[in-house]
């Protein structure tokens, strides 16, 4: 039998009329990494907040391990914002212990803790460097083991790659994964980056407007919307998109045909077969292409089926 660590039922949230989350029900797996994947303003970190408590819904309410959250005690959860929160003028090593005597960790747990942090997140070696040196990628490093300071079940991760360059995005994902692997932890996580929820999340919540509009496995989610190619084609004419997407609606040959960021997005079974005849009629019509490739689906695939738009629009 599931063992549900978090459950929200009809949960929603107005501000002065306009609907930031609607009718939100879902339930978290313990020791999974559950990913919110959406356009900036969908809804995530409102809907997020007040799973933990932050934010009191207008609407519905949520239980962690089957007791409502106002009744939980907060130790159990651990939240990295978004936005930077450090002491600037502390070394990671000071703001570790700091954090973790006022969850009033044993100082001897405390020290172990702290370094075993710095290990993990390749922050030893500026133990003793004040947070305002640090990198932008050590910066939001050392935010997330003060999240993790007093060792909490739940993980809350809020756009936690925002502003990374590659290399401090791939310690972080890494670093992600033994939480769940290694520590048997549940990990929350925001993000609208594809690739990050594709890689990182056992299941997958796709939210926009508020509401949720699909919630299943990564694998499952671009199955939904058929197997089979992407094709993205960009006109040395924008104008002719409207067009060619008539010319491909018409042939009932393909799953569906979106122009996204003035590209043609063309969804169908056997895409490549089809190029040749498509090819053909941009020919006799005089159509020219700037530039054309072929890939297979994507979760920004599926939300562009869900919603007719791209998932950074």
């Amino acid at each position: 039998m599931e063992e549900y660590v978090i459950e929200a039922q009809n949960l929603s949230k107005n501000y002065n009329g306009f609907k930031a989350v609607d009718g939100l029900n879902l339930k978290i797996k313990k020791g999974e990494v559950f990913g919110f994947l959406g356009p900036n303003g969908a809804g995530k970190t409102t809907s997020i907040s007040m799973m933990v408590g932050l934010l009191q819904p207008s609407q519905g309410k949520v239980l962690i391990n089957g007791v409502n959250v106002e009744k939980v005690d907060k130790i159990v959860i651990g939240i990295c914002p978004q936005e930077l929160v450090l002491w600037e003028n502390l070394t990671c090593m000071e703001s570790l212990k700091l954090m973790g005597d006022m969850y009033e960790v044993p100082g001897d747990v405390l020290k172990k803790r702290a370094e075993k942090l710095l290990q993990d997140l390749f922050l030893m070696d500026k133990a003793d460097t004040i947070a305002s040196k640090l990198s932008g990628g050590m910066k939001r490093r050392l935010n997330l083991a003060l999240a993790l300071i007093h060792a909490p079940n739940i993980v809350v991760l809020d756009e936690p790659s925002e502003g990374l360059d590659p290399q401090s995005r791939r310690v972080l994902w890494n670093f992600i994964k033994s939480l769940r692997d290694n520590e048997g932890k549940t990990v929350i996580l925001t993000t609208h980056l594809m690739d990050e929820a594709d890689r990182l999340s056992d299941r997958i919540a796709i939210m926009d407007h508020g509401k949720l509009l699909l919630l299943d496995t990564p694998a499952n989610l671009k199955k939904q919307i058929g197997e089979g190619d992407v094709v993205e084609m960009k006109l040395n004419d924008p104008e002719k998109n409207k067009e060619i997407i008539e010319y491909l609606e018409n042939m009932h040959l393909i799953e569906s045909a979106h122009v996204i960021d003035n590209h043609i997005n063309i969804r169908a079974l056997n895409a490549v077969a089809l190029l040749p005849q498509i090819m053909r009629y941009m020919e006799d019509n005089k159509i020219s292409v700037a530039d054309l490739s072929i890939r297979q689906n994507t979760l920004e695939d599926v939300f562009i089926e869900l919603t007719g738009t791209g998932l950074r629009e």
